[in-house]
C-alpha cells in the first residue's frame, strides 16, 4: 500500500484489537451520555427506553438522543484512535503517512461527492425497490419494518426547528461520523486488509462491504457500498485520512443543510421537492453525473498517486521497494 508504514503486529490481530477498542469506546461513550442525560434532563436510566421508543413524546427527547448518538460514535472513534499507541506507531504516521499534496485534495473529494448525487439517486431508487426471493420473504418483511422504524427516528432527529439545532445536527450526524467511521473503516480496517491480502483492491472492496453491512440497512446496501468504495480509493490514493473524512462529511452535511433549507421553505416554489424521496433523478442528470464523476476520479487518481519512489508494504507488513509492488 503506497506510503503506508509497516507494523509488526499481524493485520488480523490489529483488526481484532480494533474491535475490542471500538466496542469499549462505544460502551463508555454511551454510558457517559446516559449519565449526562440523567443529570441535565432528570431522566432515569430506566426511563430512557421509553424515550428511545417515543422521543417525540418527551420534551427533551431530541436532545437526549442526539447526545447519545454523538457520544457513542465519538467513543467508537476514540477507540480506533488508540490503535497507533497499541502498535507503537506515531498517530499521524499510522492514519496519514502522506502529507496532503494540496489543500485542494479534501475540497476536490467533497466536490466529487456532490457531483455523484444524481448517479447515486439511481442506485438508491433501485436498491430501495429490491425484493428478496420467496424463501426469504419473512426476512424481507422484518428488514423493511426495521428500516421504516429507523427511518422514522432519523426523520425525527433531522427536524431542525432552528439554526442551533442544525449546528448540533451537523456536528453529531456529519462531523463525528466522518471522523469516527473513517478512522475505523479506512484508517484501521482497510489499511490492515490491504496488508493482509497484499492487494489494494481487495482491501478497499472488503472494507467497503463491511462499512455498508455494519449499518444494517439492507435496502440501502448498494449505494452505501459504492460510497465506501469511493472513500476507500480516496484514502488509498491520497494516503491521508483527511481526504475520505472530507468526502464523508460532505455527503452527510449536504443532506442536512438541504433538509434544513426545505424545512425553512427555501424551495417553496417547488412543492414536489422531497429530499427524503428514494426516487431517481432524471437519467440525463445521472449520465452527466457519471461522466463528471468519472473524470474527477481519474483526475484525483492522477493528482494523488504516490510518487514511484515511495515504498509499499507487503502483506507481512514488510516495506518493499518500488520494483516489488503489490497487486
Amino acid at each position: 500500500m503506497k506510503g503506508f508504514p509497516a507494523h509488526p503486529m499481524h493485520p488480523l490481530l490489529q483488526i481484532l484489537v480494533l474491535v475490542g477498542l471500538a466496542f469499549a469506546g462505544l460502551c463508555l461513550g454511551s454510558f457517559g451520555a446516559l449519565l449526562l442525560i440523567t443529570q441535565v434532563y432528570g431522566y432515569s436510566l430506566a426511563a430512557f427506553g421509553q424515550i428511545s421508543a417515543n422521543p417525540a413524546g418527551h420534551p427533551h427527547g431530541w436532545a437526549a438522543l442526539m447526545l447519545l448518538q454523538g457520544f457513542s460514535l465519538a467513543g467508537l472513534g476514540a477507540g480506533a484512535a488508540l490503535m497507533p499507541a497499541v502498535v507503537g506507531a506515531p498517530w499521524a504516521g499510522y492514519f496519514a503517512p502522506r502529507r496532503l499534496g494540496s489543500a485542494g485534495w479534501p475540497l476536490a473529494a467533497g466536490a466529487l461527492i456532490l457531483v455523484l448525487i444524481p448517479l447515486m439517486s439511481v442506485l438508491v431508487a433501485w436498491n430501495a425497490d429490491v425484493h428478496f426471493p420467496t424463501v426469504l420473504h419473512g426476512f424481507e418483511v422484518w428488514a423493511r419494518a426495521s428500516e421504516d422504524q429507523a427511518g422514522a427516528l432519523t426523520k425525527f432527529l433531522t427536524q431542525f426547528s432552528s439554526a442551533g439545532r442544525l449546528v448540533v445536527g451537523v456536528v453529531v450526524i456529519a462531523v463525528v461520523p466522518a471522523v469516527a467511521e473513517e478512522l475505523v473503516f479506512r484508517g484501521v480496517i482497510q489499511q490492515n486488509l490491504v496488508r493482509w491480502f497484499g492487494s489494494r483492491h481487495a482491501g478497499v472492496w472488503i472494507a467497503a462491504a463491511i462499512f455498508s453491512a455494519i449499518h444494517f440497512q439492507f435496502f440501502g446496501f448498494v449505494p452505501r457500498f459504492v460510497l465506501g468504495l469511493i472513500l476507500g480509493y480516496l484514502y488509498e490514493w491520497s494516503g491521508n485520512i483527511l481526504v475520505p473524512m472530507a468526502a464523508h462529511f460532505t455527503n452527510n452535511a449536504f443532506q442536512l443543510v438541504l433538509l434544513y433549507l426545505v424545512q425553512r421553505g427555501a424551495f417553496g416554489w417547488n412543492t414536489a421537492f422531497d429530499p427524503d424521496s428514494t426516487a431517481a433523478l432524471p437519467w440525463p442528470l445521472a449520465l452527466a453525473s457519471a461522466a463528471l464523476a468519472g473524470g474527477l476520479l481519474w483526475g484525483l487518481r492522477q493528482r494523488m498517486g504516490a510518487p514511484r519512489q515511495m515504498r509499499t508494504v507487503s502483506r507481512q507488513g514488510v516495506a518493499v521497494g518500488p520494483g516489488q509492488p503489490m497487486q
